[in-house]
């Protein structure tokens, strides 16, 4: 893929979201996280040339790798895959700007033991499994709020910034609304506890998922395959 070719996805995707927001709201802002386990380090480096600061990687080993083959580049990286507990240190050695995928509180204890160990912090939001596909890992609906406000307050390594959900994975549009309703109702009661951030929708669903209230959406395939 060219540079032309890469600015008309990266432009489409734009006014895509700039329309989804605007149904939403004037007054509402989305953030792109380019979802960079589809593509190679030379379109990263043309994407970020064109504008886009944020990307995610789904294996630490993949981020690690790219943190360091990009590091000449201020990247702000997001850690979007399920985390094992043997990768734990290497996650935190690859020092991401955020970890997305907080799915239980066994991993949060984990994770804060870690981080106090190495004496530092990891911006993190709890992945919520909002439609309860047993494919899919997060903390259900009904436990998402008391478990946040845990973590919390047992956690004090972990710098929670807010939710992330999966949309439902089905073709009726409404179970898809729902799954992305269901999680921003509890980034709203969450807020008081600091939540900021509300990450929903993909490559499929963002548009959707930016009228149910997403303010961060992780886009892979549009731009890159």
């Amino acid at each position: 893929m060219d540079r032309a070719q890469m600015q008309d996805r990266f432009d489409r995707l734009v006014w895509k979201v700039e329309e989804a927001r605007i149904r939403r709201s004037e007054h509402h802002i989305v953030r792109i996280v380019a979802v960079s386990k589809y593509t190679d380090e030379a379109h990263i480096r043309l994407l970020y040339d064109l504008g886009q600061r944020a990307f995610g990687e789904s294996r630490v080993q993949s981020l690690t790798e790219r943190v360091e083959a990009l590091d000449d580049l201020p990247i702000e990286w997001h850690y979007i895959g399920r985390l094992q507990k043997n990768k734990i240190n290497h996650l935190i050695r690859a020092n991401p700007f955020m970890m997305q995928s907080l799915d239980s509180f066994e991993l949060a204890e984990a994770l804060q033991r870690r981080l106090a160990e190495h004496g530092t912090t990891m911006e993190c939001l709890m992945q919520i499994n909002s439609a309860k596909e047993e494919t899919k890992a997060g903390v259900y609906p009904e436990e998402a709020e008391a478990l946040y406000r845990r973590i919390l307050q047992e956690c004090p390594n972990i710098d929670l910034r807010g939710v992330m959900t999966i949309g439902a994975h089905v073709d009726d549009e409404s179970v898809v609304r729902r799954s992305f309703e269901t999680t921003y109702a509890i980034f709203e009661k969450l807020r008081p506890e600091g939540a900021e951030i509300c990450s929903m929708g993909m490559s499929r669903d963002f548009e959707l998922a930016i009228e149910c209230g997403s303010n961060m959406i992780r886009v892979g395939s549009l731009l890159f395959e």
